[in-house]
């Protein structure tokens, strides 16, 4: 079982250490599971809306362009066929879902997996004090640097909604907060370093954990 120093937000000392549960940050590390749950994440996400015109939808072509025969040009039926200029699209995309469905234990091993890989890189923070008095984006920097994570990209799990934080940190591009409950592996592997507070651990073990839920 790893233990890791819990830092103390404006305070240079740590603040003791905490016990991360083997179960979700000494999981085994597939990279084919990253793959499955990241592209059922990105899947999930596309609107599905494109549509093009067949030769039924584009306006026009009611009259035969030319008689059938005699003209000894090729006999033609309308001028919307999909021959033509302006004709309809023969087998465009229609409107669809992309989505698709993994199983519980997929996904929560693939989210266990994403934790440990970045324990492993040594690129996970557990803090305390995480919260602010106000929305001020500039506070967050200022912890951030603080805590040595100003120059890279960190998503910051938080146990439940604090909106001084998520809004503060909206503005920094770098910069993600996610509340444990929507916590996923998209995030975690598109953020070099995690930050997380210490209320946030028992959500985690919740979760995730031995006895946890669902994914």
């Amino acid at each position: 079982m790893a233990s890791v120093e819990v830092q103390e937000v404006g305070k240079k000392k740590p603040a003791g250490s905490v016990e991360l549960d083997p179960v979700i940050f000494e999981a085994p590390v597939r990279a084919h599971l990253f793959h499955a749950e990241v592209r059922r994440q990105l899947a999930a996400r596309r609107a599905g809306t494109h549509a093009t015109k067949n030769r039924a939808g584009v306006s026009g072509g009611g009259v035969k362009p030319w008689r059938q025969k005699g003209t000894g040009r090729a006999r033609q039926g309308t001028i919307r066929a999909p021959q033509w200029a302006g004709g309809g699209v023969v087998f465009g995309p229609v409107p669809r879902q992309y989505d698709h469905k993994l199983t519980k234990k997929t996904r929560r091993a693939a989210l266990r997996g994403a934790l440990s890989l970045r324990v492993k890189e040594g690129a996970v923070t557990i803090a305390q004090g995480l919260s602010l008095d106000g929305f001020k984006t500039k506070r967050v920097v200022e912890m951030l640097d603080g805590l040595g994570l100003g120059e890279s990209s960190v998503l910051i799990v938080i146990a439940d909604a604090n909106p001084h934080l998520e809004v503060s940190a909206r503005n920094l591009p770098r910069v993600g907060v996610i509340r444990v409950a929507g916590l996923n592996v998209y995030d975690v592997l598109r953020h070099e370093k995690l930050l997380i507070d210490r209320a946030a651990l028992e959500a985690l073990g919740a979760r995730l954990g031995a006895e946890g839920g669902v994914a």
